[in-house]
């Protein structure tokens, strides 16, 4: 990693070179952070319990740190326990020139509430603890779809599905994890208030019976929802956070780290539990197919690890939706009357792919997968 730091870097065909630093928000920031902190558990007091049953475990009466990147939040059982376990991170920083952001670290109770990457852990006094989506993640998203749905005015039905979907899928692939449901709901009827002002500035002389009648529909389906915004003329239609079904998050073993190459088969089996917001179809797909291409053999999905926020999940989305495409494939008897049609998912370059005489006469025309859309 030192020499990839000193390695340049090339940009519109001319080399710089790169003598200290990295850059601001670049894809190496984690990484580096992680090099930079570790040992940091140590340093707070946390400690673990190495054989028996509860290997894995933190010890009782000991701290708990959670840390992605330079994000830290640290459990304790006492206000004097938070007190301390601050003023020993603050010595373990010292040495390595970094300090606490002050105006961002402050010490409180989980009965009060307290947001972590977008999302705010709150104990009730009925005992229960709950994460949630934060009131500033909720206020962002409205303030963005607000935004985006009066950029789109004038533009037509299918702009406005393509723009606001892989939103509406990341923001909600993001948040499925936490008790969201509640929110989906909220999201969705703000979209729809949103995109029958749109429907409604497109068409001021229209009636509104008229434009609910053209915009308004079954268009899913496999949803027996009849005010789902879409286009009559491509059949597109824009989804709904609440289609995004809550899984919940699964903890982490012990002090297992996704950047320790010894647990590689650790982390793909994690991976595997865990199905990715698709539709059921396609889902199903991936199982019966292994999640190969037929044709190349290789892996339609690629992520060596799950993206960590509502904008990684859209662009892995929308990557995987232009990557991955459904086709009808002859499986036996072309040609005959026994001839069978099965759906598969394939590499959209491979379907690209001609043969000799420059067609695939093996494959029907592709469909986009609608849990990709």
């Amino acid at each position: 990693m030192q020499q990839w730091l000193k390695a340049g870097v090339v940009e519109d065909g001319r080399f710089a070179p790169t003598e200290e630093g990295a850059p601001q928000g670049g894809v190496i920031s984690p990484l580096l952070m992680n090099v930079a902190l570790h040992g940091m558990e140590t340093a707070a007091g946390v400690r673990y319990y190495d054989t028996g049953t509860n290997a894995g475990k933190t010890v009782p009466s000991c701290p708990v740190v959670v840390r992605y990147a330079d994000d830290l939040l640290a459990l304790c059982h006492s206000r004097a326990q938070a007190e301390q376990v601050k003023a020993r991170l603050a010595e373990w920083l010292a040495p390595r020139g970094l300090v606490f952001n002050q105006d961002k670290t402050r010490i409180t109770h989980l009965e009060a509430g307290v947001d972590f990457l977008g999302f705010s852990i709150h104990r009730y006094a009925n005992g229960k603890l709950l994460t949630k989506p934060s009131n500033d993640a909720v206020r962002r998203i409205r303030r963005r779809l607000s935004a985006e749905a009066k950029a789109l005015r004038g533009a037509n039905a299918d702009a406005v599905i393509s723009k606001l979907n892989p939103i509406i899928r990341g923001w909600s692939a993001y948040y499925r994890i936490g008790v969201s449901k509640r929110v989906f709901n909220a999201l969705d009827a703000q979209v729809w208030r949103l995109v029958y002002k749109w429907a409604r500035l497109t068409h001021p002389n229209k009636s509104t019976r008229w434009v609910i009648a053209r915009y308004f529909g079954k268009f899913n389906p496999a949803r027996q929802d009849g005010w789902v915004f879409g286009s009559q003329e491509t059949g597109f239609y824009l989804r709904k956070f609440a289609w995004t079904p809550i899984v919940r998050h699964r903890m982490v073993a012990g002090t297992a780290s996704p950047d320790d190459p010894s647990l590689t088969d650790y982390w793909t089996q994690r991976r595997r539990r865990s199905n990715p917001p698709m539709d059921t179809t396609t889902l199903r797909l991936l199982r019966a197919q292994h999640g190969r291409c037929p044709l190349c053999r290789g892996l339609l999905l690629h992520a060596d690890r799950e993206p960590q926020s509502p904008h990684e999940w859209k662009q892995w989305l929308t990557a995987t939706r232009k990557a991955v495409r459904r086709h009808a494939v002859t499986a036996w008897g072309a040609g005959t009357p026994d001839e069978r049609v099965a759906t598969r998912l394939i590499h959209a370059h491979c379907h690209r792919r001609p043969n000799g005489n420059g067609k695939d006469p093996q494959h029907l025309p592709a469909r986009e997968p609608p849990g990709l859309a």
